[in-house]
């Protein structure tokens, strides 16, 4: 069964036992479910159901595996002939989760 989630204003196409690179869950802990609501699209192989954007009573259940900091993001700004150049690194906090159970 796959279905179209939306969360963190970002949509991802999961399958059972996906684990997803997401923005942090602020107030969640590794081994928290989480259950996201916002689904676009289910499909079981055979039928698929779209929504008007979201599709009732769906829902997607997930578990939080781990919070950390992504890979580092360098960003270098530079305009030529004028001796200016700036670098600076940016790390994005992150959770891995992994989808359990999608119901619908």
């Amino acid at each position: 069964m796959k279905a179209t989630i939306k969360t963190q204003g970002r949509q991802f196409t999961v399958q059972k036992d996906d684990t997803l690179k997401v923005n942090q869950f602020p107030d969640a802990q590794p081994g928290d479910k989480i259950e996201i609501t916002d689904v676009l699209m289910i499909s079981d192989g055979s039928t698929t159901r779209f929504g008007n954007p979201l599709i009732d009573g769906a829902k997607v259940t997930a578990v939080l595996v781990e919070s950390k900091k992504d890979d580092k993001v360098i960003v270098f700004k530079k305009k030529r002939r004028q001796g200016y150049k700036r670098r600076r690194g940016h790390r994005q906090r992150i959770s891995l989760i992994r989808i359990e159970s999608i119901v619908g």
